[in-house]
């Protein structure tokens, strides 16, 4: 028993487990595949012997997304305190990001996909819901934080049998062009942000335009004219991966809007603005081959891939402008 436990021995040990802490690492970084709105919604609604009626889509699409970030590889991994995925960054970032685009959304259909005007009520589902997904991600002690967006996913349910059920009437879904374009807005400045901390990784000398457009505008504290902007080292993996998290739950998002907002999208022929928007979204999703997210300076000799992937949302958010324009228009 004593040679086992020599130096020699526990090193051994020691190397074995951290290899296959590694190891399960390694799995638990599978992202989730991609998958078809229409189909899982038509599947869903067979089993559950529901009718598909406008908003049933787009909520058994926030449905999907929220489920993904608890049920996939290694489950939800951002308030995990021991190992290994307590030493990973890179899947808690990617679940953060698509955490910031389930909020967003949820909040849309409280306040306005479920609404009629805005002096009308709130559904109460969504209500008790939306709140749930906002509860900080890092919780771990009871109660946890995957304990209360499961609750919020379960609010989402009853939610959406109630849009089902044409006997009640006490679920709703409004698919018009203004709820859409509101949510849409806030998407905008989610990619917004997301392509400037991209951008940022090389670093940025650009000009102070915060108070540009309005003479009469003022800002609580002075800042420089000059501002250079430029991503920590230890923070550019989790900038990318966050943003590929959001650009992975907006882009079903958007195929749900195709389908429940077809009639609006027809008559704004905004569909097609809507489809290259998500193949911008899709390509965000592509694989990565290097083993580290390189970051190159802009014509140097390395990739970097924080500039790609900022290209590629860039296009999305300028799209999504454009979208929202065409929605604005009568």
């Amino acid at each position: 028993m004593q040679r086992f436990l020599s130096p020699k021995w526990i090193t051994i040990y020691l190397a074995t487990f951290i290899v296959l802490l590694w190891i399960v690492s390694l799995f638990w970084s599978v992202e989730p595949d991609l998958f078809e709105p229409r189909d899982l919604a038509m599947q869903q609604a067979q089993q559950r012997e529901e009718q598909v009626v406008p908003g049933y889509i787009m909520t058994t699409t926030l449905i999907a997304v929220s489920e993904a970030l608890l049920q996939k590889s290694g489950g939800y991994l951002s308030n995990d305190v021991l190992p290994p995925s307590v030493m990973m960054d890179d899947m808690p970032s990617w679940e953060f990001g698509v955490l910031e685009m389930t909020r967003d959304l949820a909040l849309a259909m409280r306040k306005d996909l479920s609404r009629s005007q805005s002096q009308s009520v709130e559904n109460s589902y969504l209500t008790k819901a939306q709140p749930l997904f906002n509860n900080n991600h890092l919780d771990w002690l009871l109660p946890s934080a995957e304990s209360r967006y499961q609750e919020g996913i379960d609010n989402l349910y009853l939610y959406r049998s109630s849009l089902s059920d044409v006997t009640q009437n006490k679920g709703q879904f409004y698919a018009r062009a203004d709820n859409l374009r509101d949510w849409l807005k806030q998407a905008e400045k989610r990619l917004g942000s997301l392509s400037q901390r991209l951008s940022a990784s090389v670093g940025q000398d650009r000009l102070d335009t915060s108070l540009a457009g309005d003479a009469q505008a003022n800002q609580s504290t002075p800042t420089a004219l000059h501002l250079m902007d430029k991503t920590s080292w230890w923070q550019l993996d989790n900038t990318f991966y966050e943003a590929r998290g959001a650009s992975w739950a907006l882009l079903h998002f958007l195929k749900a809007v195709e389908i429940d907002f077809a009639d609006v999208l027809e008559k704004k022929n905004a569909r097609i603005s809507l489809q290259q928007i998500v193949r911008e979204l899709e390509a965000t999703q592509e694989s990565i081959w290097s083993p580290i997210i390189l970051n190159g300076s802009g014509f140097g000799l390395l990739a970097n891939h924080s500039l790609v992937m900022a290209n590629y949302i860039s296009r999305a958010n300028a799209a999504l402008i454009e979208l929202s324009e065409l929605l604005n228009q009568g």
